[in-house]
Formats: C-alpha cells, sequence, structure tokens
C-alpha cells in the first residue's frame, strides 16, 4: 500500500510516521516543508495542481494529512489549517490516483462541553477559538469534498515529543526548573481545567487503522475519560520525584494559593495565572470513543503516567 504522509516532521507526524513504516506492507512517502521530507511541499502556499501532479506520479492508495499549525494570529492559522486542506481536496479531486485520505482533526473543534458529559461526533461543534474553528472549517470541507475520506478528531494529545508550550510541557518544564534550583515550593496556575489526554502513540495507532479501513465521517480519538490538569501535575511531580510541594494558584488575578492536598492559605498577589486553558474548550472536555471502536477496531492503551512520564524523561535531559 502506498500512503502519503503530509506532515510527517510535526509532533503528531512523527509517530504516524514511525508506526506506518513498521508495517512491511506500506511503502512511505513523506511530503513536508522540511528538508528531511522526502518531497517539499508548503501545502499554505503550493497549488492544486502542482499538488495534483506528484500525486498522479507517486499514485498513493492512502494520503494522510498531520500538518496544520497550534499557534498564531487567525490569519496564519487559517492560511496553515483550512487552505492547505482545500488544497489537498482540490488535489485529490482533480487526480487519478483516487487514493482515500485521512485528515487529522482535533477536540477544539467541538468547544465547551458540558462538565461530566461525554462529546460524541453528532455533537454540534461550537469553537471556543481561533484555532478551533481553522480545523472545524478544514473538516467541513473534507466532508463536503466527495472524496472517500475519514477525519479523526483527536483530543489531547500526550506523551513524547509534548510540545513544550503547550500546558504539560509547561508542567515539566516548570517542574525541571525547580529541581534544578532546589525550590522545595513550586506555584503552578490555571490547573482546574479537565481535558481527555491521549498518548501519541496510540494517535498513530488510530491513524494506522483508519487509513485501513472504509470507515467515513468524524470519529473521535481520546482516551474517553477527564482528568484535571491539577491531577495530572501531581502525577508528574510524583514520577519526577519532586520533593516539594506543589501549590496551585486559581481564580482571578490577586489569587489564593492553595497546597495541593491541603487546606487554602494566604492570598498570593506575586504570581500570574495562566487563563484561560489555550484550546477555547472552557472546563471541561470528554471524548465519546465508541464509534473508533466500533468502527476502527481501536482502543487506548497507554495510560496517562506512561504518558507523563515520558514528558519528564525528555525535560529531565534538559537539565
Amino acid at each position: 500500500m502506498r500512503v502519503l504522509l503530509i506532515g510527517a516532521n510535526g509532533y503528531l507526524g512523527r509517530f504516524v510516521a514511525d508506526r506506518l513504516l513498521a508495517d512491511p506492507a506500506v511503502q512511505l512517502t513523506a511530503l513536508g516543508r522540511g528538508d528531511d521530507a522526502d518531497v517539499r511541499f508548503d501545502l499554505a502556499s503550493g497549488s492544486p495542481g502542482a499538488l495534483t501532479r506528484f500525486l498522479d506520479a507517486v499514485h498513493p492508495g492512502v494520503v494522510i494529512n498531520c500538518a496544520g499549525a497550534t499557534r498564531g494570529g487567525a490569519r496564519e492559522l487559517t492560511r496553515h489549517n483550512t487552505v492547505a486542506v482545500a488544497t489537498v481536496c482540490e488535489a485529490l479531486r482533480r487526480s487519478g490516483c483516487g487514493a482515500r485520505l485521512v485528515q487529522i482533526g482535533c477536540g477544539a473543534e467541538y468547544g465547551p462541553s458540558q462538565p461530566g458529559s461525554s462529546t460524541a461526533e453528532d455533537a454540534v461543534p461550537r469553537p471556543g477559538g481561533p484555532y478551533g474553528v481553522s480545523k472545524l472549517a478544514a473538516t467541513e470541507l473534507v466532508l463536503g469534498s466527495g472524496l472517500d475520506a475519514v477525519v479523526l478528531r483527536v483530543f489531547s494529545p500526550a506523551g513524547p515529543g509534548t510540545p513544550a508550550g503547550s500546558p504539560l510541557g509547561r508542567l515539566a518544564e516548570a517542574l525541571r526548573r525547580a529541581m534544578q534550583s532546589g525550590d522545595g515550593e513550586l506555584k503552578l496556575g490555571g490547573l482546574g481545567v479537565q481535558r481527555d489526554f491521549i498518548d501519541v502513540r496510540d494517535v498513530a495507532r488510530a491513524v494506522h487503522a483508519a487509513s485501513l479501513s472504509a470507515a467515513q465521517g468524524v470519529i473521535n480519538i481520546g482516551s474517553g475519560r477527564a482528568v484535571r490538569l491539577r491531577d495530572a501535575a501531581a502525577v508528574l511531580a510524583r514520577v519526577a520525584g519532586y520533593g516539594g510541594t506543589l501549590h496551585e494558584l486559581d481564580g482571578p488575578p490577586g489569587p489564593m494559593r492553595s497546597p495541593i492536598g491541603h487546606p487554602r492559605t494566604e492570598p498570593d498577589h506575586g504570581a500570574p495565572v495562566a487563563y484561560p486553558y489555550p484550546d477555547g474548550c472552557g472546563s471541561w472536555q470528554q471524548a465519546d470513543v465508541r464509534t473508533a471502536r466500533d468502527r476502527l477496531g481501536w482502543r487506548p492503551r497507554i495510560n496517562l503516567e506512561e504518558s507523563l512520564a515520558d514528558i519528564w524523561m525528555e525535560a529531565a535531559c534538559r537539565i
């Protein structure tokens, strides 16, 4: 099976590439903006015609799009997450390869949800920020393209390679600095949100399964369990062997300082609190993953503690 992987050098793309390369039945070609790609092509600025000519030459059976941007202004996010997908869809429509498209979407397309609920694929999307809007527009382009296509809505990926600027990456970096400087107290803010974390290697397994399946439409990829960020911070501190005290900063400016597992104490006016959680999904998000189980035969295998341990191992190497 010939597979064209777009965005192979990104956070998710690297693990998808590793998973596909481990399958002896897959012949993989990587397309991207970096020098390490087999073919250099910028989806945000390249023409559909140029991509069509490449598709006709390579003739892949599956195209997997892991490319995109998670940060930046609305214009940049639209260019990399929406315009780029429009280019892929148009090129596939023009091409004679008849390839199946696996598009990587995200849980931020749904926006905020009711605490305690699980979000299924038939939920009405109401993204709470430009990133979610740009990804939702891409999903709608794929679904309306008439192609043989599936969109995997990945919730909150974690594990090795987690970007240092992500919430879990920032937690690990804060712990690293505290341990390096010998601080016995670590102040952390914005830990009240709950998210559905899914290991990046489980995401790669889902992408592999989707490329082999006939499933179409939208499929959620998550753990099916929301975890409070403060609990993830406590687990991360444990696996790191941090012997100090975690103090949680919550509320608006001028927060109360609250040690995790201890009573609230005096006001702390000196440290900023990180609000809001950057995905625009409010205080709660949890995926309903029954469709992935039923249509892809996929279930998550790696628990959050293992994912956090791998995040910490990479952070610790910077000490």
